[in-house]
Order: structure tokens, then C-alpha cells, then sequence
């Protein structure tokens, strides 16, 4: 192996620039979080899930500081992910913690912004999803069943979002012996808000897709997706399973926008042609940008 080869291979540092660039987001979603549990839910008695929800309860029961609890608990969940998702990722997750639980402390006892239990829920149902999002997006997290999702959602169907919902769906629940049920099924609403939001922090609002498209006229289809549509189109040649013949396999992403127009636009070459489409969770690099359409 050559010096060359050996560089590329090895693990290369961030700038400087990036490194700044993920604390002020990882410190940024860490605000929103404590935003969230100071000024929307906890002080309507609307609690957070997973490792947060179980520190509030614990520090409401014993009358002890929140952060105690969150960074406590949090250490076994942080040595999985130092094992199993990486060292950055661990650290990342701990200065985390550290600014939420730091952010927590000085927004206590502040004025709600509003007591509506409804407005309480969804607002802080928001916020909080931003603000989890964010921190996962940019390379850590806030929760101990968050990090358990992280590693299920690798080797699942399941997005992160579902997972983290499937762990409060129980832990919730608990706080129905605590703050009466209404305010249990409240906090549930919260975060079926949340745990969308968490997802579409994670993936962006402008969701692309990538289709597949078999047809006798993949020449003609390719020319007018790239002229009428701005989207380059891969072409993947194989051979049908049943027929053993050659096929010629058009590959392109789009958004969601552009769905509609590209499925005109092959139907309009072939009424007969076959159109596969799947969701995109992320885009990277390659040529995605659209070119101009002429």
C-alpha cells in the first residue's frame, strides 16, 4: 500500500471552520431543547421522554437538580455510543448534555409563554423536535434512547423519529402516576409533533426522490428529463429476469415537486413504461444540481 493510498485512507481532521460550525448548531438545538422544557412543557406539567423525561420526574419526586440526573443516566448510554458509533459522536453528545443541562439551570423558574395546556403541547412539541433534530443532524444527541435509535434506525426501516416515539410511547405513560393522566396523553401529543419534526430537521423539507424508469425509449426519455426537467439521468444496463433480454434502466433524483412533471414527461414517450419510485433521505456531492431547462 502506498504512502498515497494511505493518506486518503486515513481518518482526515475537520477544519477549524466546520468544527465552530458544529458547536454553534449543537449549541443552538441544545438551547431550543431547554426552551422547550422550561417555557412550553415542564412548567405545564407536560413532560419530555426518554432519558429527559425520566430526570424530570426523578428531580420533580426528590426535589434535586434536573442536570444531575441527565448527565448520570446518560453515561452508560454514551459509552455505547463511544463504542459503537465513534469517539466524536460521544464527545459531541456529552457537550450536549452539558449545554442543555447548563441552559436548563438558567431558564428555570422563568415565565411561561403561554398557560394553554394545547398551545403549551404543540408549540413545545415543535421546538423541541427542532431542537433534537439539529443535534443529531450535526453529529450528536441529547438522550440516551436516542442514541439506542440511532443504532436500530442503521439496521431497521424504522427512521429515528420512530424509534425515539416508540421508546416514550412507555416512558410517557409513567407520567400519568405523577402529573394525572390528562397531562400523560398530552405529553404523548407532544411528541407525535416532535418526533416529526425531529425527522424533517434530520432529512430538510425539500425531500428528493430517486426513480427508476424501464422503457423502450430511454434515449428519447433521457433527453427530455435533462432538457425539460434540468435533471441528469444515469442510464444501468442489465438484462430481464423472465425474458433474458438486454434492458436499458434509466436512473434519476428529483424532489417531490418535480415527481409529478417527470412522470408526465416519460408517459408522454412511452404510456407503457415501467416507474419505480423511492424516497431519498439524504443527497450528497455527484452532479444533483439542477442545470437550466431550455
Amino acid at each position: 500500500m502506498d504512502a498515497q493510498t494511505t493518506t486518503r485512507r486515513a481518518h482526515r481532521k475537520k477544519s477549524l471552520a466546520a468544527k465552530l460550525k458544529r458547536l454553534f448548531f449543537i449549541t443552538l438545538g441544545s438551547l431550543l431543547v431547554a426552551v422547550a422544557l422550561e417555557i412550553f412543557l415542564v412548567p405545564n406539567s407536560v413532560i419530555d421522554g426518554g432519558i429527559i423525561g425520566v430526570s424530570i420526574l426523578l428531580a420533580y419526586l426528590t426535589n434535586t437538580p434536573f442536570g444531575i440526573y441527565m448527565i448520570l443516566l446518560n453515561l452508560p448510554f454514551l459509552l455505547v455510543g463511544y463504542k459503537q458509533i465513534g469517539r466524536t459522536f460521544a464527545f459531541t453528545t456529552l457537550i450536549a448534555v452539558i449545554l442543555m443541562s447548563g441552559f436548563v439551570t438558567l431558564l428555570h423558574g422563568a415565565r411561561p409563554f403561554t398557560d394553554d395546556l394545547l398551545l403549551a403541547t404543540v408549540f413545545g412539541g415543535v421546538v423541541i423536535g427542532i431542537g433534537v433534530g439539529t443535534i443529531i443532524r450535526y453529529g450528536g444527541s441529547l438522550d440516551g434512547t436516542e442514541i439506542v435509535a440511532i443504532l436500530v434506525s442503521r439496521k431497521s426501516g424504522f427512521s429515528v423519529g420512530e424509534v425515539v416515539m416508540f421508546f416514550n410511547v412507555f416512558i410517557l405513560g409513567s407520567a400519568g402516576f405523577v402529573f394525572g393522566w390528562d397531562h400523560a396523553m398530552y405529553s404523548l401529543i407532544a411528541y407525535f409533533i416532535a418526533f416529526k419534526m425531529i425527522d424533517i430537521t434530520i432529512e430538510g423539507l425539500d425531500e428528493s426522490k430517486s426513480v427508476t424508469i424501464i422503457s423502450d425509449y430511454p434515449d428519447d426519455i433521457s433527453e427530455a428529463i435533462l432538457n425539460r426537467l434540468g435533471r441528469g439521468v444515469t442510464h444501468v444496463y442489465g438484462k430481464g429476469g423472465y425474458s433474458g433480454e438486454p434492458k436499458e434502466l434509466l436512473y434519476v433524483i428529483v424532489t417531490r415537486l418535480e415527481v409529478a412533471k417527470l412522470k408526465d414527461i416519460v408517459l408522454e414517450y412511452d404510456p407503457a413504461a415501467f416507474i419505480a419510485i423511492e424516497h431519498v433521505a439524504d443527497v450528497m456531492g455527484g452532479r444533483f444540481k439542477k442545470k437550466a431547462i431550455h
